[in-house]
Formats: C-alpha cells, sequence, structure tokens
C-alpha cells in the first residue's frame, strides 16, 4: 500500500490512539497525539512519533477543543486528523473547520454525518428508499400531535432523541399512561446531554438482539460492507461484548442483513468507514441507526477478514478508490470481543477509580488486546471507564470461547476493580454460549453481576492478610512483650 500520508494527528486518547498509532507506524506514517495532562504517563503519548499537550477547563473539554486540535496540526506539519470515535469523530462542524485549515479529515462528509447523525433524519431517508424501519412517530412532523400519534403505534414504545448516543435518553414506555412524563423526562436529557431536546419513539421489540454491518466506502461511489456483528449484550444500552458472524442469523439472513446496510450507504454516497445498526427478531430487522465513524468493536471484523479498516480509512481519506470488491472480501472463523471496564458489576456497573498497581495480560493464539493502559496509571473518573478490549479469534464459536475463558482467567488488574471476573462468568453461562442474547439479557439474569461468594478459610486469610498491612497491628504482633523485654540479654 502506497504511503497515504506522511504524518497524521490522532485526535483522541486510549487505547483507540494507541491502535491508529500502531497503524500508521505500520505504514511508516509520522503520528502526532495531541493529550491533555491527565494522559501525559499514558502508552499512546509514549508511542506516537510526536505529542502535542492541549488543555481546558476539564480534561474531556480539552478533547473537545477543535479549534486547539487543529492548531496543533498545523504546528506540527500534519496533514491529515483521524479523530477515532467518541469525542470529535461525528461532529459536522469539526469536519468542516478541518477541511477549512486545508487538512484531510479521516472520516465521512460533514454532510454525510449531519445526515446519519440525526436519527430522525436517518430514519427518514431510510425510509425513503424503501429500507425497513420500525412502526414510529416523529416529532418533527408535527410537534403538536406527536403525543397523540405516539399513542398510535402503541406499547411498548422507545423513545429516543435526535441527536442522541451511547444510550442517554432513551426511554421504555410500557405504560402509556405515563407517556407524557417520559416524553418530558426524554426531552429535558437529549437538551442537557445533546443541546437538542427533539424526539422521536418507535415501536419497541421486547428483547431484540442488536445487529450491526460495517460498511466502507470510497470517493469513485464504491461501497462495500465487511459482514455483521452482533452487540446484544449490554448495560444501560452500552455494549460490553461484540461477536461476529451472528450466532442468530441464517445465511440468508446475513445477506440480505448485510446487503442492505451497504445498500443504505450508497444511498447515502457515504465514505468511509461507518456502521449501520439493526434491531433482530421474529425473523424480521429494522434499521436502528448509522454510526459515522470507526467503532469499538471494529477489531472483530478485522479478525475475522484480515483488513486492517484504520489502514482502509486513510487510504479512502486520501481519494485513493478501495482496493476490493464485494466478492473479494471473505470471512473466516469466529471473533469475540469483551470490552474491560473499570465498573463495579455488583453496584450496578457504577465506574470505579483507582491507581494500576499490576496489570498482567493474557498471551497466546487467537488473542489480541488493544489497550490504553499501563503500570502506574491511574483510573480517574474523568473519562469512559473503558480500559482495554480482548479480542479472541477461534476456528469457530466454540473454540473462540475456549480460548476467552482461558484469556479471562489470566487477565489481571490490581488497585481498580474492573468487569473482568463478571465477564469470566458471562464466557461460562450456558445461555450465552449456545447464543441465546439479547439486549435484556443482563436485565433479565442479575445474578450474573454477583461474585461467587468466597470460601470462608479464604476470606479468614484474604482479612488476616488485610490487618496485617495496616501498621498499627504490625507494630502490636511484632512487638515484645513487657516481661520478656526485661530479660535483656539473658540466654538459658
Amino acid at each position: 500500500m502506497t504511503k497515504p500520508f506522511n504524518r497524521v494527528l490522532i485526535a483522541n486518547r486510549g487505547e483507540i490512539a494507541v491502535r491508529i498509532a500502531s497503524t500508521l507506524r505500520k505504514l511508516g506514517i509520522e503520528s502526532v497525539v495531541v493529550y491533555h495532562a491527565a494522559d501525559r504517563a499514558s502508552p499512546a503519548v509514549s508511542l506516537a512519533d510526536h505529542a502535542v499537550e492541549i488543555s481546558g477547563a476539564t480534561p474531556v473539554s480539552a478533547y473537545l477543543d477543535g479549534d486547539q486540535i487543529i492548531e496543533a496540526a498545523r504546528r506540527t506539519g500534519a496533514e491529515a486528523i483521524h479523530p477515532g470515535y467518541g469525542f470529535l469523530s461525528e461532529n459536522a462542524g469539526f469536519a468542516r473547520a478541518v477541511a477549512s485549515a486545508d487538512l484531510v479529515f479521516v472520516g465521512p462528509t460533514p454532510d454525510a454525518i449531519e445526515l446519519m447523525g440525526d436519527k430522525i433524519r436517518a430514519r427518514a431517508f431510510v425510509e425513503k428508499h424503501g429500507f425497513p424501519v420500525a412502526p414510529s412517530a416523529i416529532e418533527d412532523d408535527d410537534p403538536r400531535s406527536f403525543t397523540k400519534r405516539a399513542r398510535a403505534v402503541g406499547a411498548p414504545l422507545l423513545i429516543k432523541p435526535s441527536a442522541g448516543g451511547g444510550g442517554k435518553g432513551m426511554r421504555i414506555v410500557r405504560d402509556l399512561d405515563l407517556l407524557d412524563e417520559e416524553i418530558e423526562r426524554a426531552r429535558s436529557e437529549g437538551q442537557r446531554y445533546f443541546g437538542d431536546g427533539r424526539l422521536y419513539v418507535e415501536r419497541y421489540v421486547e428483547n431484540p438482539r442488536h445487529i450491526e454491518v460495517q460498511v466502507l466506502g470510497d470517493a469513485h461511489g464504491h461501497v462495500v460492507h465487511l459482514f455483521e456483528r452482533e452487540c446484544s449484550v449490554q448495560r444501560r444500552f452500552q455494549k460490553i461484548v461484540e461477536e461476529t458472524p451472528s450466532p442468530a442469523l441464517t445465511a440468508e439472513l446475513r445477506q440480505k442483513i448485510c446487503e442492505t446496510a451497504a445498500g443504505i450507504a450508497r444511498a447515502a454516497g457515504y465514505r468511509n468507514a461507518g456502521t449501520v445498526e439493526f434491531i433482530y427478531g421474529n425473523g424480521e430487522f429494522f434499521f436502528l441507526e448509522m454510526n459515522t465513524r470507526l467503532q469499538v468493536e471494529h477489531p472483530v471484523t478485522e479478525m475475522i477478514t484480515g483488513v486492517d479498516l484504520v489502514a482502509e480509512q486513510l487510504r479512502v481519506a486520501a481519494g485513493n478508490p478501495l482496493p476490493f470488491t464485494q466478492e473479494e472480501i471473505t470471512a473466516r472463523g469466529h471473533a469475540i470481543e469483551y470490552r474491560i471496564y473499570a465498573e463495579s458489576p455488583a453496584r450496578g456497573f457504577t465506574p470505579t477509580t483507582g491507581k494500576v498497581l499490576r496489570l498482567a495480560m493474557p498471551e497466546g493464539e487467537g488473542i489480541r488486546i488493544d489497550s490504553g493502559i499501563r503500570e502506574g496509571q491511574a483510573v480517574t473518573s474523568a473519562f469512559d471507564p473503558m480500559l482495554a478490549k480482548l479480542i479472541i479469534y477461534g476456528a469457530d464459536r466454540g473454540q473462540a470461547l475456549a480460548r476467552a475463558d482461558k484469556a479471562l482467567a489470566e487477565f489481571a488488574l490490581l488497585g481498580c476493580e474492573t468487569n473482568v471476573e463478571f465477564l469470566h462468568r458471562l464466557n461460562a453461562d450456558p445461555a450465552f454460549r449456545e447464543g441465546n442474547v439479547h439486549t435484556g439479557f443482563l436485565d433479565a439474569n442479575p445474578a450474573l453481576a454477583e461474585p461467587a461468594p468466597l470460601p470462608e478459610a479464604t476470606l479468614h486469610r484474604l482479612l488476616a492478610a488485610a490487618a496485617l498491612s495496616v501498621r498499627p497491628v504490625r507494630d502490636a504482633a511484632d512487638a515484645i512483650p513487657e516481661l520478656q523485654a526485661a530479660m535483656g540479654a539473658w540466654r538459658n
């Protein structure tokens, strides 16, 4: 592959910054990483060829400061900016500002971001082009009749902010007597999180599966799909485990859903990497949304296809055509990604903090780890709690699950509570192993979040070790009783 750029700035942090920098190094492209002081000791900063400190009222605000990031690109001679995911990755205004600065935005066009990033516009666009959408009511169509039309869709309903993401502002309504109240709550959350209180509702499919399709398009009108991923294991509408291929789809359904995704991207004139998401149940699938960026779970697609998605993003951003046709893309084996979060599953998956005192990563055939942490690094509440991703490949799902079981048992992080033990329990659950999951799976199986009780003997040993680590207790244990101390140097 011809080098598309000489130097690229990575406008992100953590594992995705490391991931992008690794591909840049492989391609012989110099990398520039911007970082807040909180990330000064991070692996991304160490790996990059150049690092520029940025500032903000909070660490997150620094990574959202587009002007500061563009200025860093100019100062360092970067030709392009890769936004990763999150932060500014789906910000059309930032994409336009990058282009205005005579730099290349490694992502779709601003118009595509605006079209597909607005859930209401995207849904209307998809429906207009004849692709399947769930029964719904859109506030923009007629705000005064919105509630009435929402009731007509029937319960259960899912309320969504138009500009939403990450599950924020979403409400499930099973009792229509509560509809008015839940609409106001969703509107308030949409305004608070996204500055946009517009809503829409759609028929909520009970216990659906979440299927998404990776697409790639270039500036020459070529669009391909790289098969599907299943992302049904979630908490609070956020994914925990993703795999490909989906154990729920037949070959016929897989072809149909993948071709539908490519058709939607083609109709939108989509360029670069994107993901079209669907809800699936009872043999039917409906368009959910499109994410106009690289997804967190992209590694499972890379594992089964052998395609480096970041490299292809760079190729397309430089104006080159895709190097393959749809027929030339093949999938082999099975891949599963487990997201390692700093959180307490037993306490409602609440985020945790601490210092990484010890970190041991599993190694072996079929194991890939994308990580943005190292020993000694502080895990704070300033950012999303995802620390790393454990990606497992096998010749089939059974081998992938077996390798995952061993890898999760070997993954150790001390100093901060994580969800690793929970993932290990989930991996051993009979329903999960059989592929019988849905988006409400964790809510329906709360026992999975509870750790197994410690044997009494182990508990006593741990309590004793903890007690002896406290200075007063250790001093008391080491102290010589007064009677023996009074004997001086006497020996028998």
